[in-house]
């Protein structure tokens, strides 16, 4: 048990949500969500003592909480289905931007787990290409290609998005 508990507890009250916002992005889930926060909070638990005294224990909790979702999707076997397949006739009203977020989470799910963990970090977590490429270990110009092809493969699906939605309401 690490020495100083009360200073985990503070750092863990502190940072709670937004590790639940992040694992949550990567996973696409709130209960998985949940247990993957909930699994590197164990590990930080672990190596608190020497986690406290780094420069950036963010840094550190981030790359292990990326190990575990990447650690989970390698398990096929444990993986659920979260939710049903939804029917294509949604009724979208012009105000409700939830809809627009479920389309963005549902693409973003799409992406390979390393197109989509770049993204994450480059733009929710707003950590710098060198940052990314540190938590990711791989190279600077992998983290630039990847967000290129993650974003470029979003761009090409969200075309079809709009159309598919229209036609749907002209349907029905």
């Amino acid at each position: 048990m690490p020495a100083d508990i009360e200073g985990y507890r503070e750092y863990v009250g502190a940072r709670l949500e937004p590790l639940r916002r992040t694992a949550y992005l990567l996973c696409g889930d709130w209960h998985t969500a949940d247990d993957l926060v909930s699994t590197a909070l164990v590990k930080l638990l672990r190596h608190w003592r020497r986690v406290s005294g780094m420069d950036s224990p963010d840094a550190y909790v981030r790359r292990t909480l990326l190990r575990v979702w990447l650690d989970e999707r390698r398990r096929p076997w444990r993986r659920e289905a979260a939710w049903a397949q939804v029917p294509d006739g949604a009724v979208r009203s012009a105000t409700d931007g939830a809809a627009d977020r479920l389309t963005i989470l549902a693409l973003l799910a799409e992406l390979p787990p390393r197109r989509r963990a770049v993204l994450v970090l480059r733009y929710f977590c707003d950590l710098s290409v060198e940052e990314t490429a540190r938590e990711l270990g791989c190279t600077t110009g992998t983290v630039k290609s990847q967000s290129a092809r993650a974003i470029e493969a979003l761009r090409s699906r969200l075309v079809g998005v709009p159309a598919r939605a229209e036609e749907a309401r002209t349907d029905g």
